[in-house]
């Protein structure tokens, strides 16, 4: 990409495709698309995205709900903290995991590779497109004349999941049930709570613990189980 034409009043100096600033000669030189800055940019923000998904995933996983103190009875389902759309739309289908595939199958196809083989779950599937996307950032801010779309739908996501973070980080820790651990007298009984910061549930009183998704699930299946017994009891 030459720099120097012979009519410089018809020359429009190469620009970087996302930030719209001028390349540096060097740059130009190397047939780039995108500055430096803005690769270094892209590459920060994907690495952020595995774990602000995570957190948003135990969020959504918060939300799925918990069995209530009479939910032995009645049988209902009670969400320990509200729907939240944004958080919702991130982690499930086209969100965040969508949209990293979509970059990455262009980019798949302007190398001619096959299509990502992944189609897991968001939460197995946005690591490996960001390890995807990291390594091969360089090819195609140097190769790939869309990178500049791409580079800017990175930031838009990175940007919707840290409002979506933050904003979850507000109401602070929330009520998941009764602790099922086994004490001398039935069961423990210590109200529990979470938080979708962490990834850990421990009571208060006794120490017992239930961490990630299925120490979750493994801690409602215990509580559903204690609220049988102590209806077995009271019968």
């Amino acid at each position: 990409m030459p720099h120097t034409p012979e009519n410089l009043d018809d020359y429009q100096w190469p620009a970087c495709t996302s930030c719209t600033k001028p390349l540096w000669i060097s740059e130009i030189e190397d047939g780039r698309y995108a500055c430096r800055p803005c690769e270094d940019k892209a590459r920060t923000r994907l690495a952020a995205l595995p774990g602000l998904f995570a957190e948003l995933n135990r969020t959504a996983t918060l939300m799925h709900g918990s069995r209530s103190p009479s939910a032995a009875t009645s049988g209902s389902r009670v969400p320990p903290i509200p729907p939240r759309l944004d958080v919702l739309a991130l982690t499930g289908p086209g969100g965040a995991a969508a949209r990293l595939r979509d970059i990455e199958d262009a980019w798949r196809a302007a190398l001619g590779w096959t299509i990502a083989p992944w189609r897991g779950s968001p939460a197995q599937a946005v690591p490996e497109h960001v390890r995807f996307l990291t390594n091969n950032l360089p090819w195609a801010t140097g190769s790939y004349e869309e990178v500049g779309q791409d580079i800017d739908d990175i930031r838009r996501l990175h940007g919707e999941m840290t409002a979506a973070v933050t904003t979850e980080r507000r109401p602070g820790r929330v009520k998941v049930g009764l602790c099922p651990a086994p004490a001398e007298e039935g069961t423990c009984g210590v109200q529990l709570t979470a938080s979708s910061g962490k990834e850990q549930i421990r009571c208060p009183a006794c120490g017992a613990a239930w961490i990630g998704k299925d120490g979750w699930d493994a801690l409602r299946d215990e509580q559903q189980k204690a609220l049988q017994r102590d209806a077995g009891v009271a019968a």
